[in-house]
């Protein structure tokens, strides 16, 4: 069977049914002859394709958004012994022949689901108006390219399919996957209505014509960037960057750098999202419950935007979640990521809080910091996105932390709080932030489940820098760097935006991508040799493997390796460059004895 068969059988057999042979008509379930008919059965379609994101949730580490993290040269992979897909990532090797199987395959399912509502939407007659049915189908381009987004990323040359059937077709060139992706973005931004998200005409969740842009923008900047040289190795991995200003789309149109402005100028105008006052508010520690309680936020009037169910303005397409999440059946449902991220240490909660207990992916590199502090010394950011293991007096290391450094990132982890001004006990408290108190500290109280906050992908400070980048001014750099009580700067350069970039979205996913697209990657990631380190306690350094960091990227471009059951069952594939035997991960050559002392990074 094909690989493609595959992956959309499971999808198909919810349209499909035994007939009964005198009768081809199923009366009793909906099948692809006869669904959708409706406009309710085209947002139920829809629903469908927007599943795909919690699915991909229930097994983050397998994801574009973990390897994309974890990759960067602002952290490293951490975990404990047995998680050696987290310290493969970081390092640019594999681990088992499958490492991220499960991410391929929900992807592709996810593209299934959309390429059939492409298909399909125009079999329903009953729309409340042109405006609802365009504001679907824009829904399901936009899907679909966000995951070939993610596949071409992760992967560089995949398969590209934008129809229903099932195919085994060979790896497309990436100028056909990315004119497919950006003509996708570009067809949403056109036809989906000037509504925001959130608003009584389109719930919050859902991606709107300003999400579109704001991809559209995050697209262009990366294939144009990346391909500027060329599809070969030798080209990705050039130090030259002289970015395109022309693509030529999936149906032979053109779109130009010019075209691409004003899409980011319409998002950064009309679109009614906005920066939060202070940029300490983006992030779960200053919610209402444990706001006053951590000494970093104690007394300071901050308010998490999504405080009591609120929607938080400068979000622009995020994964929502919700307290129906189980092991069984729906852990996805839960913000995965957050566990994923949270504090691995030897200490009980008291000693980690506000941060909650978890799996300890993603330690933040002390070059970051160094490089933050050397760069930007009151930038209000990195105390807010960076906890120093020093301002946590009784914070305890793991037994079997890997690559534990004296940081940890913010933004992602986990919180807890405490039940109330009486008691000690520390909870997972944001079910009882968003559903009320009334059950506080009644039933499970699940560190791993219990994490339902938002995941932001994209938000309205990447547009405005998305904006500065494009062009070339300063208005977009100064607005952000004036939330963060920052003077403006006086002139554009790249290297300006760079750093605004790296300090403002610091550990949010959007880093590896920028470093691969200003082909500074295997300079930025071998700065992270070297650097101090805790393995299993002991204080070490951290140090490469296969050849190190540059020369891993350099073998790869940054491109993970193709699941081996996928090439297996197709006739067309082939393995990506730069993942034979000599790339595997090897924990026996961490050195975790090494008697070196650790100093700590001032």
């Amino acid at each position: 069977m094909k690989k493609l068969l595959y992956l959309c059988l499971g999808i198909a057999t919810l349209f499909s049914s035994c007939e009964d042979a005198l009768d081809t008509t199923n009366y009793t379930e909906k099948t692809t002859g006869t669904f959708p008919e409706s406009y309710t059965d085209a947002q139920q379609m829809l629903t469908g394709v927007y599943s795909n994101l919690s699915k991909v949730s229930q097994a983050p580490e397998r994801s574009f958004l973990y390897y994309s993290i974890l990759a960067s040269d602002d952290v490293l992979g951490g975990g404990g012994a047995n998680d050696k897909h987290m310290q493969a990532m970081d390092l640019i090797c594999n681990y088992q022949s499958d490492m991220t199987r499960q991410f391929w395959q929900d992807r592709y399912a996810g593209i299934f689901r959309a390429n059939s509502l492409i298909e399909s939407i125009d079999r329903c007659t009953d729309y409340p108006s042109e405006a609802a049915r365009n504001q679907i189908l824009g829904e399901a381009y936009f899907l679909r390219a966000f995951f070939y987004y993610e596949l071409a990323s992760q992967y560089g040359k995949v398969p590209l399919i934008t129809t229903s059937e099932s195919e085994d077709v060979p790896r497309a060139a990436a100028s056909e996957i990315w004119g497919q992706i950006l003509l996708d973005l570009k067809t949403a931004c056109d036809i989906m209505p000037a509504q925001r998200a959130g608003t009584s005409t389109l719930e919050v969740g859902h991606a709107d014509k300003y999400t579109a842009e704001a991809m559209l923008g995050r697209a262009w900047l990366f294939y144009t960037g990346m391909y500027c040289n060329g599809e070969d190795l030798a080209a990705l991995t050039s130090t030259s960057y002289n970015p395109l200003t022309s693509v030529t789309l999936a149906d032979g149109s053109s779109l130009t750098k010019a075209q691409v402005i004003s899409y980011i100028d319409d998002c950064v105008n009309n679109s009614g999202y906005t920066l939060v006052p202070d940029f300490r508010n983006l992030w779960a520690y200053t919610n209402r419950c444990t706001v006053n309680d951590y000494s970093y936020t104690a007394g300071q009037g901050l308010k998490w935007s999504e405080d009591d169910g609120a929607v938080n303005p400068e979000s622009m397409f995020a994964l929502k979640y919700n307290k129906l999440s189980s092991w069984s059946t729906t852990q996805g449902f839960s913000n995965m990521y957050a566990l994923h991220f949270g504090v691995r240490s030897g200490s009980d909660s008291e000693a980690n809080f506000p941060f909650g207990q978890g799996w300890g992916a993603g330690p933040v590199a002390p070059n970051l910091v160094n490089d933050w502090r050397n760069t930007n010394a009151n930038d209000i950011r990195l105390e807010a996105t960076v906890q120093e293991l020093s301002d946590l007096p009784n914070y305890q290391h793991a037994a079997d932390f890997i690559q534990e450094t004296d940081y940890f990132g913010k933004k992602l982890a986990p919180v807890s709080c405490k039940s109330d001004a009486t008691e000690t006990g520390y909870y997972y408290c944001f079910e009882s932030l968003m559903y009320g108190t009334s059950g506080w500290g009644s039933g499970e109280n699940d560190y791993q489940l219990n994490n339902i906050h938002d995941l932001v992908l994209i938000r309205f400070a990447d547009v405005l820098l998305m904006q500065s980048e494009l062009k070339e001014d300063i208005s977009g750099i100064n607005r952000v760097r004036a939330r963060a009580g920052l003077k403006p700067i006086s002139g554009y350069s790249l290297t300006a935006l760079q750093n605004e970039r790296r300090w403002e979205l610091a550990l949010e996913g959007t880093r590896w991508n920028d470093i691969r697209r200003w082909h500074i990657a295997a300079a930025a990631l071998q700065k992270q040799v070297g650097v101090s380190i805790y393995n299993a306690t002991t204080p070490t350094t951290n140090k490469a493997q296969n050849g190190g960091y540059a020369a891993r990227y350099n073998a790869t471009a940054g491109f993970l390796k193709i699941p081996e059951s996928q090439i297996s069952l197709s006739n067309m594939l082939d393995q990506n460059d730069g993942w034979g035997a000599d790339a595997e991960y090897n924990l026996s050559l961490i050195h975790i004895s090494e008697p070196t002392r650790h100093a700590q990074i001032s």
